[in-house]
């Protein structure tokens, strides 16, 4: 078991004068006082003439919206506090759920066992009985961010895997609120003209009305257990909600000097955006202007001051402390327009007061990246980006194939060995969609009556209708909560192909990849960024009847088969967190599927998707082309924000009776 690290008490010993050139380390213990910037979500909501000025804002102010000119993100977030609450939470719990004859207590996170105020699963609240979660009191004072400085150590696998699934399932509520909320601003509060609600503070809020934000009891010092190097969010909200970075809008993270024991503020992590001209990043080593002296254009107009998070990035080169680094980049293809990555820990090394490019002081800080962590997953998107563009200038070797799939996909999708010889994937005719048995797709007559929607569907067709009344998909394309089964348009639909209940007939847009692997053997990953709830591909095989995979396995086949998959789909938008009532969608239903799939000479590249219990993709039975529920298509989605170059990751469930081994063809 991991244990968390006090600090040193400062006012037991004599207080030196800070200089940037002192060697002497030493580490605060901070009184816990009130966090200056937490407020209560039941305060007046914000007025736009009279909105705040953030203290020690690194960066400049992220755009809000169109309508909302400069907003900062912070009030906006207090404004979004108190209209969820009065106009749209209650809506949101009398939403007409699906009957379930189970609740959803499946996909809650797992209870941690007794621990004491030593044990370092202490430092992540995580509710005991989540079905025991109300809605937010109006009168309810939310509690305060801890100002007790801890550093988590020696956390065992166990710990790590359990700390890895308390993250996995908080972005989950955290996703599925966003995507709930956006998706039913319009139609449930068409009182609020002019501006729109902000999905991701919505979430965010009522998130931590619930007590769902994680390492508030605690202000961790260093790395943040369940947070791996590379990950990577949508929104500034998400870090608070995990505790990355807990300032919503300021870029450094630091206790206050009045929260302080010995009243010297701390540093604990920096966001780095690009938001300052002088500022100068090569990766390992980083230059970082500090806060202050900028107007509303993000132009330097002052000379800045050793002061708020200037002085606490100070106090922790003094101190020895080491800061997180989450770098932001904008990126175009992702909702939120931008992408925050966390790069590991860096230690102070530096500062000193220098004229800036604009002719003003400037505070600037040297931090060298710690060694001994995994790469930084800035430095892996940057390399799969130039992966796509030039592969070979990259990797001059190793690639047995630049497309596996012959233009059948969209997309090319390489296949690259540097580990051994073995060529597997290159002996198998490539199968872009599952072939079904002719008989099993007419039987039922096709998909019957399609819809009339000629510019694409709306609320109330008769394609909404198949779907209990409501659509599997938002805008976007982002699956809103996982199903038995989900009816997607067909051929007797008049809807366009955009139509937005057509999402997974578009076929595969994300760049995989077929990479050999030292420990999965075959595996796959992508070169882009997959967005938590995005379709990635089908899984394909030829289809075949019960009959007929038993004759098929006689002769050792590669069989796959769907009823073996783990339901993961169940815990995609699960929501039982927020709302006690909330039950697991039960409707479309489908019988137990009876059927497998031979991909012993033709498949796809989701065949080579590795095994685990803990993935982080799943299968969601789909219907297209005929109405047959008995014989679904099996389509994979993103059950979290999957980074470029990291493994693609599926439950395939059950294990084979023989070998005791998941049924794959890996």
């Amino acid at each position: 078991m991991g244990a968390m690290v006090p600090f040193q008490d400062l006012n037991l010993l004599p207080d030196p004068p800070l200089s940037a050139s002192s060697t002497a380390l030493r580490t605060p213990k901070i009184e816990p006082k009130a966090e200056p910037l937490d407020v209560d979500h039941h305060l007046p909501p914000v007025q736009t003439t009279t909105q705040p000025q953030l203290p020690n804002s690194h960066t400049a102010p992220e755009p809000i919206s169109t309508e909302m000119g400069e907003t900062h993100l912070y009030s906006e977030f207090n404004r979004i506090s108190e209209l969820f609450h009065a106009a749209f939470s209650n809506r949101l719990s009398r939403l007409r759920l699906p009957d379930s004859p189970a609740a959803a207590a499946a996909a809650a996170s797992p209870a941690s066992p007794a621990v004491s105020e030593s044990d370092s699963r202490a430092i992540v609240p995580v509710p005991e009985n989540n079905n025991q979660l109300s809605a937010p009191r109006s009168n309810k004072k939310l509690d305060k961010r801890s100002s007790e400085l801890v550093r988590v150590t020696g956390l065992s696998s166990e710990d790590e895997r359990f700390f890895r699934e308390v993250v996995r399932r908080t972005r989950m509520v955290y996703d599925g609120l966003r995507i709930l909320s956006t998706s039913q601003q319009d139609s449930h509060a068409p009182h609020l003209t002019g501006r729109r609600l902000r999905g991701d503070l919505a979430a965010a809020s009522v998130m931590r009305a619930h007590g769902l934000w994680l390492n508030r009891d605690k202000r961790v010092v260093g790395p943040i257990p369940g947070v791996y190097v590379g990950d990577m969010f949508l929104y500034r909200m998400e870090l608070c909600v995990v505790g990355l970075h807990g300032q919503p809008q300021a870029g450094i993270d630091y206790l206050t000097a009045s929260e302080s024991s010995n009243g010297e503020p701390i540093a604990t992590s920096i966001i780095v955006s690009g938001g300052y001209e002088d500022d100068e990043d090569s990766g390992d080593v980083l230059v970082y202007s500090g806060h202050g002296g900028q107007d509303k254009f993000s132009r330097q107009c002052a000379h800045q001051k050793l002061e708020g998070g200037n002085l606490a990035m100070a106090k922790s080169m003094h101190y020895g402390i080491e800061v997180r680094v989450i770098r932001g980049f904008r990126q175009g293809a992702c909702a939120s327009n931008k992408v925050y990555v966390y790069d590991g820990l860096y230690r102070i090394i530096d500062y000193w007061l220098d004229v800036g490019k604009s002719g003003f002081g400037v505070y600037k800080y040297k931090l060298s990246r710690i060694e001994g962590q995994p790469l930084m997953g800035s430095s892996i998107m940057k390399f799969a980006e130039t992966l796509k563009i030039r592969p070979l200038e990259v990797r001059p070797s190793g690639y047995l194939s630049l497309d596996v799939s012959v233009k059948r996909e969209a997309v090319p999708i390489p296949v690259f060995n540097d580990i051994d010889s073995n060529n597997e994937p290159l002996c198998f005719e490539y199968l872009s969609t599952s072939v079904f048995p002719p008989f099993l797709v007419h039987q039922n007559g096709g998909m019957g009556t399609g819809c009339e929607c000629l510019s694409g569907c709306r609320e109330g067709c008769i394609c909404a209708a198949k779907n209990g009344g409501e659509f599997a998909y938002d805008p976007n394309g982002i699956l809103f909560r996982g199903k038995p089964v989900v009816f997607e348009c067909g051929v007797s639909c008049k809807c366009p192909p955009s139509c937005r209940n057509r999402v997974t007939q578009r076929g595969l847009r994300i760049p995989l990849e077929i990479f050999r692997s030292r420990e999965a053997g075959w595996a796959v990953r992508s070169l882009d960024l997959i967005q938590a709830g995005s379709f990635i591909c089908e899984y394909s095989g030829v289809v075949l009847t019960r009959d007929q995979a038993q004759v098929f396995s006689m002769n050792g086949d590669s069989l796959v088969y769907p009823n073996r998959f783990a339901g993961k789909w169940a815990e995609w938008g699960d929501l039982s967190r927020i709302f006690p009532n909330y039950v697991c969608p039960s409707y479309p239903s489908i019988p137990p599927l009876d059927f497998a799939m031979d991909v012993s000479r033709m498949r796809n590249v989701a065949c080579y998707i590795s095994h685990s219990s803990t993935p982080n993709v799943f299968v969601q039975y789909v219907l297209q082309d005929h109405n047959n529920i008995s014989f679904p298509r099996l389509m994979l989605f993103a059950l979290e924000n999957i980074p470029p170059l990291r493994e693609l990751s599926l439950d395939y469930g059950v294990a084979d009776e023989w070998s005791g081994k998941p049924m794959i063809c890996n």
